[in-house]
């Protein structure tokens, strides 16, 4: 176990991300990232854990979780991509490592840094030029927070807190993409993250 990992509690928000071994394409058609979209559900249920934001790209993945119970947080990403691999290895001939190392997590300490993670992991594939609108990926619950999809996996009650409008929301992540700008904190972290 990486000892840079953060104790996982209950209550707490944590950000997950991994990226593909030598940026090896980690979801290579539709069905790799349905896979992964049922298995996290299963998986949330089973352990208690309230999914916030969600982005799967094909060479990488963020997700913000809420640990609602005892189970570990950190249990997601280790079941979820472990049952993922195999899958994966198995459907295309690959052997080896998928990603590039463990996965990543950060503990979310203050409301400020959780909001604007929130865009920023909606807004990731506009910024890495797949999509012109962040309501053209299917593969994060972006659509669940601006009210076009009915989806299961978000926390519905978070969305009203923070954003009862929606609109409110589309232009939170409509400024990010625009601007790039963040706060320094969490710009020095994604910073570090993406180098």
């Amino acid at each position: 176990m990486n000892r840079n990992r953060p104790p996982f509690l209950e209550g707490h928000y944590y950000h997950f991300y991994n990226r593909g071994a030598r940026q090896l394409s980690i979801f290579r058609e539709e069905e790799n990232y349905l896979f992964v979209i049922r298995k996290m559900r299963m998986y949330c249920r089973e352990l208690h854990l309230a999914p916030i934001a969600y982005c799967l790209m094909p060479n990488h993945y963020h997700f913000l979780i809420r640990q609602d119970g005892e189970k570990p947080a950190g249990l997601l990403p280790q079941y979820l991509f472990n049952s993922y691999t195999k899958a994966y290895n198995n459907l295309y001939g690959h052997s080896g490592t998928l990603f590039k190392g463990h996965y990543h997590s950060k503990p979310v300490e203050n409301q400020s840094y959780l909001l604007h993670l929130c865009r920023y992991i909606h807004a990731n594939p506009v910024k890495d030029g797949f999509v012109d609108e962040s309501e053209d990926w299917p593969y994060s619950n972006y659509l669940e927070w601006i009210g076009i999809r009915q989806g299961t996996l978000v926390d519905k009650e978070f969305i009203k807190e923070y954003f009862p409008a929606k609109e409110s929301y589309i232009e939170f992540v409509s400024d990010y993409i625009k601007t790039r700008k963040l706060p320094d904190e969490i710009k020095s972290y994604l910073d570090k993250l993406e180098g």
